[in-house]
């Protein structure tokens, strides 16, 4: 073999270690991100707080989708509760410009007897983080600083984050029974947080 052939076989093994040890940093970065998902989503951190913010979901002409529908009765009981004074419901218009997603979750928890004087929609966020920016100014302008987020599981350790990165005090209160039920569904849910908070931090989306 000439040493030019060698030095090109050398390369390529170099080459195909550095890929080989970059594979198995990102699979311990993802599997260390999931355990910290996991965990958050067991966590019901129920304290008093200035607002309880429920981050929107599905809605079908006007009516919330039952996801949504059981994040805004985790949000009505905790209100209930006297937990907090507010509560912001989340998110923008989808499919259908008729309706937006904080509208809709603003006149379920009216029509469930929350006063209007006691809620606020949030009607322009298009996804998690820019309904996490814009829930915090909202916050602001009102004189909030600490929240509890409602939203299904695994979502919340990415809520927590976003909120924490806007200077908001939060607490985190998944929605019960909100995990997938088999194995195969969770681990696909907690992959998709994972990316879409890894996404979040590499300032790829918003």
């Amino acid at each position: 073999m000439t040493q030019l052939a060698t030095r090109q076989s050398c390369k390529i093994h170099a080459g195909r270690r550095f890929c080989a040890l970059l594979l198995l940093a990102v699979l311990a970065y993802l599997v260390s991100l999931g355990i910290k998902i996991d965990r958050a989503a067991s966590v019901q951190q129920l304290r008093h707080a200035q607002a309880i913010i429920v981050f929107g979901a599905a809605e079908y002409s006007g009516h919330p989708s039952p996801v949504y529908r059981a994040r805004l009765d985790h949000a009505y009981e905790l209100f209930q509760q006297r937990l907090a004074p507010v509560v912001i419901t989340t998110g923008g218009a989808g499919t259908d410009p008729s309706f937006s997603e904080g509208q809709v979750g603003h006149d379920y928890l009216l029509h469930r007897g929350i006063p209007e004087s006691s809620l606020i929609a949030e009607t322009q966020g298009s996804d998690t983080a820019q309904s996490a920016a814009r829930v915090a100014t909202i916050m602001r302008a009102n004189h909030m600083t600490s929240c509890l987020a409602v939203s299904d599981a695994y979502h919340v350790f990415r809520i927590g984050r976003l909120m924490a990165h806007e200077g908001i005090e939060v607490y985190l209160a998944p929605r019960p029974d909100s995990r997938p039920h088999s194995v195969f569904q969770r681990a696909l849910a907690i992959l998709r947080e994972a990316l879409s908070f890894t996404l979040w931090q590499l300032h790829i989306t918003r």
